[in-house]
Protein backbone atom coordinates (compact mmCIF):
# COMPACT_ATOMS: atom_id res chain seq x y z
CA UNK A 1 0.00 0.00 0.00
CA UNK A 2 2.83 2.38 0.88
CA UNK A 3 4.50 1.65 -2.48
CA UNK A 4 1.22 2.37 -4.30
CA UNK A 5 0.84 5.73 -2.55
CA UNK A 6 4.43 6.61 -3.36
CA UNK A 7 3.91 5.63 -7.00
CA UNK A 8 0.77 7.74 -7.18
CA UNK A 9 2.56 10.74 -5.70
CA UNK A 10 5.41 10.34 -8.19
CA UNK A 11 2.97 10.13 -11.12
CA UNK A 12 1.09 13.23 -9.99
CA UNK A 13 4.33 15.13 -9.39
CA UNK A 14 5.67 14.14 -12.79
CA UNK A 15 2.41 15.16 -14.52
CA UNK A 16 2.46 18.56 -12.82
CA UNK A 17 6.13 19.25 -13.56
CA UNK A 18 5.73 18.10 -17.16
CA UNK A 19 2.74 20.41 -17.60
CA UNK A 20 4.67 23.30 -16.08
CA UNK A 21 7.58 22.72 -18.47
CA UNK A 22 5.30 22.50 -21.52
CA UNK A 23 3.33 25.59 -20.48
CA UNK A 24 6.48 27.61 -19.82
CA UNK A 25 5.84 28.00 -16.09
CA UNK A 26 9.25 26.39 -15.77
CA UNK A 27 11.14 28.20 -18.52
CA UNK A 28 13.93 26.73 -20.65
CA UNK A 29 17.17 26.86 -18.69
CA UNK A 30 15.45 27.15 -15.30
CA UNK A 31 17.23 25.28 -12.52
CA UNK A 32 15.28 22.33 -11.11
CA UNK A 33 15.99 21.90 -7.41
CA UNK A 34 14.43 19.06 -5.42
CA UNK A 35 13.90 21.08 -2.27
CA UNK A 36 12.35 24.04 -4.07
CA UNK A 37 9.98 21.92 -6.14
CA UNK A 38 8.95 19.70 -3.23
CA UNK A 39 8.00 22.83 -1.27
CA UNK A 40 6.17 24.35 -4.25
CA UNK A 41 4.17 21.21 -4.95
CA UNK A 42 3.66 20.15 -1.34
CA UNK A 43 5.25 16.71 -1.67
CA UNK A 44 8.33 15.02 -0.30
CA UNK A 45 11.61 15.02 -2.18
CA UNK A 46 11.33 11.35 -3.23
CA UNK A 47 8.51 11.78 -5.81
CA UNK A 48 10.21 14.95 -7.05
CA UNK A 49 13.45 13.05 -7.57
CA UNK A 50 11.59 10.30 -9.45
CA UNK A 51 9.74 12.88 -11.55
CA UNK A 52 13.01 14.61 -12.41
CA UNK A 53 14.41 11.30 -13.70
CA UNK A 54 11.39 10.89 -15.98
CA UNK A 55 11.75 14.44 -17.29
CA UNK A 56 15.36 13.68 -18.19
CA UNK A 57 14.26 10.53 -20.06
CA UNK A 58 11.66 12.64 -21.91
CA UNK A 59 14.33 15.13 -22.94
CA UNK A 60 12.53 17.90 -21.03
CA UNK A 61 15.32 18.30 -18.46
CA UNK A 62 19.03 17.76 -18.62
CA UNK A 63 21.92 17.63 -16.16
CA UNK A 64 24.31 20.56 -16.12
CA UNK A 65 27.69 20.29 -14.44
CA UNK A 66 27.69 22.01 -11.06
CA UNK A 67 24.03 23.07 -11.31
CA UNK A 68 22.16 19.80 -11.03
CA UNK A 69 19.26 19.75 -13.48
CA UNK A 70 17.81 22.47 -15.69
CA UNK A 71 14.78 22.60 -17.95
CA UNK A 72 16.07 21.64 -21.39
CA UNK A 73 16.79 24.74 -23.49
CA UNK A 74 15.15 25.25 -26.87
CA UNK A 75 16.99 26.91 -29.73
CA UNK A 76 17.01 27.06 -33.51
CA UNK A 77 19.04 23.86 -33.77
CA UNK A 78 16.38 22.02 -31.74
CA UNK A 79 13.70 23.43 -34.03
CA UNK A 80 15.43 22.17 -37.18
CA UNK A 81 16.05 18.72 -35.73
CA UNK A 82 12.46 18.37 -34.54
CA UNK A 83 10.99 19.46 -37.85
CA UNK A 84 13.25 17.11 -39.81
CA UNK A 85 11.88 14.19 -37.81
CA UNK A 86 8.32 15.54 -37.75
CA UNK A 87 8.19 15.87 -41.53
CA UNK A 88 9.41 12.32 -42.12
CA UNK A 89 6.84 10.91 -39.69
CA UNK A 90 3.83 13.05 -40.57
CA UNK A 91 4.25 12.68 -44.34
CA UNK A 92 4.25 8.90 -43.87
CA UNK A 93 1.27 9.08 -41.51
CA UNK A 94 -0.70 11.14 -44.06
CA UNK A 95 0.01 8.61 -46.79
CA UNK A 96 -1.11 5.71 -44.61
CA UNK A 97 -4.23 7.60 -43.51
CA UNK A 98 -5.19 8.41 -47.12
CA UNK A 99 -4.87 4.75 -48.05
CA UNK A 100 -6.95 3.61 -45.07
CA UNK A 101 -10.33 4.70 -46.43
CA UNK A 102 -10.96 6.81 -43.33
CA UNK A 103 -13.53 9.58 -43.61
CA UNK A 104 -12.21 13.07 -42.92
CA UNK A 105 -15.02 15.15 -44.37
CA UNK A 106 -15.98 16.33 -40.91
CA UNK A 107 -12.53 17.82 -40.43
CA UNK A 108 -12.75 19.56 -43.82
CA UNK A 109 -15.85 21.38 -42.57
CA UNK A 110 -14.43 22.07 -39.11
CA UNK A 111 -11.25 23.62 -40.47
CA UNK A 112 -13.33 25.74 -42.84
CA UNK A 113 -14.93 27.24 -39.71
CA UNK A 114 -11.66 27.49 -37.74
CA UNK A 115 -10.82 31.08 -38.83
CA UNK A 116 -13.97 32.14 -36.97
CA UNK A 117 -12.54 30.64 -33.79
CA UNK A 118 -9.34 32.63 -34.27
CA UNK A 119 -11.29 35.84 -34.90
CA UNK A 120 -13.31 35.23 -31.73
CA UNK A 121 -10.14 34.57 -29.73
CA UNK A 122 -11.32 31.03 -28.94
CA UNK A 123 -7.90 29.47 -29.29
CA UNK A 124 -8.65 26.59 -26.92
CA UNK A 125 -11.30 25.30 -29.34
CA UNK A 126 -9.01 25.94 -32.30
CA UNK A 127 -6.22 23.88 -30.78
CA UNK A 128 -8.73 21.22 -29.72
CA UNK A 129 -9.70 20.75 -33.38
CA UNK A 130 -6.06 20.39 -34.45
CA UNK A 131 -5.41 17.92 -31.61
CA UNK A 132 -8.42 15.84 -32.64
CA UNK A 133 -7.23 15.95 -36.23
CA UNK A 134 -3.77 14.69 -35.25
CA UNK A 135 -5.36 11.89 -33.21
CA UNK A 136 -7.62 10.91 -36.11
CA UNK A 137 -4.66 10.81 -38.52
CA UNK A 138 -2.70 8.69 -36.06
CA UNK A 139 -5.61 6.27 -35.71
CA UNK A 140 -6.06 6.04 -39.49
CA UNK A 141 -2.32 5.48 -40.03
CA UNK A 142 -2.62 2.49 -37.66
CA UNK A 143 1.10 2.24 -36.93
CA UNK A 144 1.72 2.30 -33.17
CA UNK A 145 5.49 2.72 -33.51
CA UNK A 146 5.07 5.73 -35.78
CA UNK A 147 2.51 7.23 -33.40
CA UNK A 148 4.80 6.73 -30.41
CA UNK A 149 7.61 8.55 -32.19
CA UNK A 150 5.26 11.38 -33.19
CA UNK A 151 4.03 11.77 -29.61
CA UNK A 152 7.59 12.39 -28.47
CA UNK A 153 8.23 14.98 -31.18
CA UNK A 154 4.92 16.76 -30.54
CA UNK A 155 5.72 17.07 -26.84
CA UNK A 156 8.68 19.29 -27.66
CA UNK A 157 6.83 21.17 -30.38
CA UNK A 158 4.28 22.26 -27.78
CA UNK A 159 7.10 24.11 -26.03
CA UNK A 160 8.14 25.83 -29.25
CA UNK A 161 4.57 26.93 -29.92
CA UNK A 162 4.27 28.38 -26.42
CA UNK A 163 7.55 30.25 -26.71
CA UNK A 164 6.72 31.67 -30.12
CA UNK A 165 3.30 32.91 -28.95
CA UNK A 166 0.16 33.06 -31.03
CA UNK A 167 -0.04 34.73 -34.43
CA UNK A 168 -3.66 35.01 -35.66
CA UNK A 169 -2.60 35.29 -39.30
CA UNK A 170 -0.52 32.15 -39.08
CA UNK A 171 -3.34 30.25 -37.33
CA UNK A 172 -5.80 31.13 -40.10
CA UNK A 173 -3.32 30.01 -42.75
CA UNK A 174 -2.63 26.79 -40.84
CA UNK A 175 -6.37 26.05 -40.72
CA UNK A 176 -6.48 26.26 -44.52
CA UNK A 177 -3.46 23.98 -44.76
CA UNK A 178 -5.07 21.45 -42.43
CA UNK A 179 -8.26 21.63 -44.48
CA UNK A 180 -6.33 20.65 -47.64
CA UNK A 181 -4.71 17.72 -45.81
CA UNK A 182 -8.13 16.56 -44.60
CA UNK A 183 -9.58 16.82 -48.12
CA UNK A 184 -6.73 14.76 -49.57
CA UNK A 185 -7.08 12.06 -46.91
CA UNK A 186 -10.85 11.99 -47.35
CA UNK A 187 -10.38 11.60 -51.12
CA UNK A 188 -7.85 8.82 -50.63
CA UNK A 189 -5.16 10.79 -52.48
CA UNK A 190 -1.94 9.74 -50.74
CA UNK A 191 0.36 11.87 -52.92
CA UNK A 192 -1.65 15.03 -52.37
CA UNK A 193 -1.93 14.33 -48.63
CA UNK A 194 1.85 13.95 -48.39
CA UNK A 195 2.45 17.12 -50.40
CA UNK A 196 -0.06 19.08 -48.31
CA UNK A 197 1.69 17.99 -45.12
CA UNK A 198 5.06 18.98 -46.59
CA UNK A 199 3.77 22.46 -47.45
CA UNK A 200 2.15 22.90 -44.03
CA UNK A 201 5.29 21.89 -42.16
CA UNK A 202 7.54 24.04 -44.36
CA UNK A 203 5.41 27.10 -43.57
CA UNK A 204 5.19 26.17 -39.89
CA UNK A 205 8.95 25.69 -39.62
CA UNK A 206 9.60 29.03 -41.35
CA UNK A 207 7.19 30.81 -39.00
CA UNK A 208 8.66 29.37 -35.82
CA UNK A 209 12.22 29.86 -37.06
CA UNK A 210 11.50 33.55 -37.45
CA UNK A 211 9.86 33.78 -34.04
CA UNK A 212 12.66 31.96 -32.23
CA UNK A 213 15.33 34.00 -34.05
CA UNK A 214 13.67 37.20 -32.85
CA UNK A 215 13.43 35.80 -29.33
CA UNK A 216 17.10 34.82 -29.25
CA UNK A 217 18.20 38.20 -30.57
CA UNK A 218 16.22 40.02 -27.87
CA UNK A 219 17.37 37.73 -25.06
Amino acid sequence: MHAQRRGGAADRTYARLREDVLDGVLAPGAVLAELEQSARLGVSRTPVREAFARLVRDGLARPVGGRGLVVAPLDLADLEHLYDVREALEVKAARLAARSGAEFGGFVRRFARAPGLVAAGDLDRYYAVTAEFDAALDAAAANPWLVRALDDVRTHLVRIRRLARHDPGRLVAAASEHQLIAEAVDDGDADLAAHAVHVHLHRSRTHFRSRLSTREESA
